[in-house]
């Protein structure tokens, strides 16, 4: 009896067995022989999921954000006051457990690479703007955004605090652990929350 194959099943693997070979030899090791062989499979099998690198590579990252949504959505299921909610979605973006580390690391390496080759890629949009201009209007909406705090520059504070303790995460562990960057986050909240 032949094997049943789930084929979206299949284009996961194949799309994180890219992102191990990213992790181990950066975004120009990434070749689909490499993938191939992380993902235990011939070329010609991959090439019967993805036709080109480039529909791979925006399968992949398309994959990082569809997790991270999956995670924010279980996240908004919980029972947690305004504050809470809004750092709990935040600890879902940034790198504090190896699944986030991954995801993030990733991600930076697949922007850096595509930024010159939009014309050629169908980059996908970064969500982390969309996702901080919500969790702001969230505050805003319940009332708890100080009065003087002017919505717009916040948005872009908040945006640039996610990215920069996420490269800071990613580029010295050990100094910024997961512990302290839940504690930048929740110093910030609390910062700009009455």
């Amino acid at each position: 009896m032949p094997k049943i194959v789930d084929h979206d099943e299949r284009k996961n693997a194949i799309a994180e067995a890219m992102w191990h070979v990213i992790l181990d030899k950066g975004m120009e090791g990434a070749t689909v022989r490499n993938i191939a062989e992380q993902a235990g499979l011939s070329l010609g099998a991959l090439r019967y999921y993805f036709n080109t690198q480039d529909d791979l590579l925006v399968y992949a990252m398309d994959l990082v954000q569809e997790r991270a949504a999956d995670r924010i959505g279980q996240v908004m299921q919980q029972s947690l006051s305004p504050r809470e909610l809004v750092v709990a979605v935040i600890l879902e973006i940034v790198p504090i457990n190896t699944t986030t580390r991954i995801e993030m690391e990733v991600w930076f390496a697949f922007i850096a690479y595509v930024k010159h080759r939009s014309d050629t890629i169908d980059v996908p949009e970064d969500r982390i703007f969309e996702m901080t201009e919500n969790l702001l209007s969230f505050l805003l909406d319940n009332e708890l955004l100080k009065q003087d705090c002017e919505l717009e520059l916040e948005i872009e504070r908040l945006y640039g605090l996610i990215d920069g303790l996420a490269i800071h995460a990613i580029l010295n562990p050990e100094r910024l652990d997961a512990v302290r960057v839940r504690k930048t986050i929740e110093y910030h909240i609390d910062s700009i929350c009455r």
